[in-house]
């Protein structure tokens, strides 16, 4: 059964003592996030807090912060489960006959199912204001000492293509810049920035409407790495296994979640750029202060006592490492679909999602772990990957320890790299230039002769399984 709101996801963390109330009040300006970043570091609790000096509503923050909590949020005991059920759906077949077209119509007929449902009204009705809309009530949080102000951190962006008229929702942090209006920090790489230089190309505002705390898949779904003009809220249908409910806005035409807590309702103008930043940001380090559009709000919806959603980042383990991990392991599948000789992928968290990619593959001809790193690089938000590392198919990628161990033994360093130059993350700070710079493949699987390694290669220390299995059999009588 689907959550219906994220307070119902609240109450069922609270149910299984993954959640921590906090009833003192605290401070919104960097006291929450130093609480927070203690919290996450120790992988504890999603935290609730109840008294936030200055606004009448209380804080949610770090309630993804665990694979726990993750695939509570999305309702499987593995985020495998996902991967499959995707794949089985979004695989292309093309059905040869009659027999093979009928036997297409279940998976169409379910994919059905998942549409938004356009309603009249919802709870994010309760509260209309169109007169005065301010932010000033909102427990808005300042992350770290060198921000540039308080960010609104986890929104889900509603925009159209002003082209084709097809719906996008994104996550941008939104710098405060006063009651009434916000930076929205579109990288030029993503579906909202596309639809902001459309609008600007067409010398027309661009509609924007901002959802604040959303049943779990639709946050999540807010942040899936999905083709452009793919609605995240079908996506999040499929997640939740019932169409998201869609409410009209009041001042703009698009449609939100119906069950959020709140929603900002504005437009973004063509030629209205301010500094955005600086922000302690998922890298560790600060984002620079850079110009972006500036998002105005129209009218403010919500709940009549909304609950706030926040969240930090910054060095890892933070509270989107783990939605990050997600993504991972539920897009994998389709990455495979693509790349079949890819047996597994990691990318750790010291990564923060796009410096580093661990892929294992089963190799069957020479260069072909270059091939893949290009492929890879050529494969959506991958393209930021600034480090691929290939290793054989055997070697376990989810264990870091491992693949290091493999980069010391199996690499030789003039043969096995290769530095390309292209896209890069807006974020990266070491490039020369902004959002483009060098990546680096390195070649960790064991060389053939006919890639030019005509010397003898060793085999692994294996102990045989004779051995294994006579010492695991006796293993209570060593009384070890």
């Amino acid at each position: 059964m689907a959550y219906k709101d994220l307070r119902e996801f609240v109450r069922m963390l609270e149910k299984r003592s993954l959640l921590k109330r906090i009833s003192v009040e605290v401070d919104p300006v960097l006291e929450i996030a130093e609480i927070t970043d203690r919290i996450s570091k120790k992988g504890g609790p999603a935290l609730l807090f109840e008294k936030v000096k200055g606004s009448p509503y209380p804080l949610l923050i770090n309630a993804f912060g665990s694979m726990e909590r993750i695939c509570l949020a999305l309702e499987v005991d593995s985020l495998e489960d996902i991967a499959g059920e995707i794949l089985e759906i979004i695989e292309p077949e093309i059905p040869t006959n009659l027999i093979g077209k009928l036997k297409q119509l279940p998976k169409l007929k379910r994919l059905a199912n998942f549409i938004p449902k356009t309603v009249k009204s919802g709870p994010v009705k309760e509260v209309i204001e169109k007169e005065d809309p301010t932010l000033a009530d909102l427990p808005i949080i300042q992350c770290w000492p060198q921000d540039g102000g308080r960010f609104i951190t986890l929104p889900l962006v509603f925009t159209r293509n002003p082209v084709t008229g097809n719906p996008n929702c994104g996550m941008y942090r939104m710098h405060v810049y006063d009651e009434k209006t916000t930076g929205m920090h579109w990288h030029i790489h993503k579906h909202g920035s596309k639809h902001y230089q459309d609008s600007q190309r067409r010398r027309e505002r661009l509609p924007v409407a901002v959802a604040l705390g959303a049943d779990p898949a639709v946050i999540y779904a807010a942040t899936a790495p999905l083709p452009d003009d793919f609605d995240e809220m079908l996506f999040a249908g499929f997640l939740r296994g019932e169409p998201v409910e869609m409410v009209s806005c009041e001042t703009v035409d698009l449609k939100v979640p119906a069950h959020a807590e709140i929603v900002l309702e504005g437009y973004v103008d063509p030629d209205e750029m301010r500094v955005e930043g600086p922000f302690g940001d998922h890298t560790g380090y600060y984002s620079l202060a850079e110009a972006y559009p500036v998002f105005h709000i129209t009218c403010i919806t919500r709940r009549r006592d909304p609950l706030y959603p926040t969240t930090i980042v910054g060095k890892p383990p933070m509270e989107d490492c783990f939605l990050g991990k997600a993504t991972e392991r539920i897009f994998l599948p389709l990455l495979q679909k693509q790349l079949p000789e890819v047996v597994d992928m990691n990318l750790p968290l010291e990564g923060i999602f796009h410096n580093i990619a661990f892929i294992a593959i089963d190799k069957r001809y020479p260069g072909h772990a270059r091939k893949v790193m290009h492929a890879v690089w050529g494969t959506g938000q991958m393209m930021f990957t600034k480090m691929i590392v290939i290793v054989d198919a055997h070697v376990n990628v989810q264990d870091n320890s491992e693949v290091l161990w493999r980069l010391g033994n199996n690499v030789d360093w003039k043969r096995d790299i290769e530095v390309v130059e292209g896209p890069l993350d807006a974020l990266d700070h070491s490039s020369p230039l902004p959002k483009y710079g060098a990546k680096v493949g390195i070649d960790a699987t064991k060389k053939w002769p006919s890639e030019g390694h005509l010397r003898e290669w060793p085999d692994d220390i294996v102990m045989t399984e004779s051995i294994r299995r006579q010492v695991t059999a006796r293993w209570e009588e060593y009384g070890l």
